[in-house]
């Protein structure tokens, strides 16, 4: 499978899904993907954590719960964007925020899954993906949300100063050209 193709699969099941309907900040679900999407294209990303930034959101996550698909469709969005997308998909996904943010990039990084309630410790590049993954998301909604950006802003640059290890240079750059304006 080609990324071009797995791209215009994942528009194709995204738009199915009613995606371009769904209300989000800064417009429609379809339109932030997208744009988390470019985003991570523009910081170089690789192929598959830039289709994973298109479809970060179709399982839902712990701050948006209305997923497109249910968990036991796994298996169907692999076949569209490629294992190692969805498997990035579902670790964005899976992210039980409270529990794993605080001590992501110390010493001993703890992910713990909301959906089947495992702790495990991450491969570097898998909590570089997430962090990465987590900026583009999460800078998307505070460039194109002034709202968002002025109530959770300093909370996400906190989090992204702590975050700066797993960040790539870009997605740091991004970070603070975008969060000092909501301090």
């Amino acid at each position: 499978m080609t990324e071009a193709g797995s791209v215009e699969g994942a528009e194709a099941l995204l738009r199915d899904l009613g995606a371009g309907a769904l209300a989000h900040p800064g417009g429609t679900l379809l339109a932030h993907v997208r744009r988390v999407r470019s985003r991570l294209a523009a910081w170089e990303a690789r192929p598959a954590l830039q289709t994973a930034g298109l479809c970060h959101a179709f399982y839902g996550t712990d701050g948006f719960p209305d997923g497109l698909l249910p968990l036991e469709r796994r298996s169907e969005l692999a076949r569209v964007i490629g294992r190692e997308a969805e498997a990035i998909v579902y670790l964005y996904a899976s992210c039980d925020r409270g529990a794993t943010y605080p001590g992501l990039a110390g010493p001993a990084p703890c992910f713990h899954d909301r959906f089947s309630g495992v702790q495990w410790t991450p491969a570097s590049r898998t909590l570089r993906d997430f962090a990465d993954l987590t900026a583009a998301n999460e800078l998307d909604l505070a460039a194109h949300d002034p709202e968002f950006r002025d109530r959770w802003g300093p909370d996400l640059l906190a989090l992204f100063t702590r975050l700066r290890p797993l960040l790539s240079r870009a997605a740091w750059e991004d970070c603070r050209e975008i969060l000092p304006k909501a301090a």
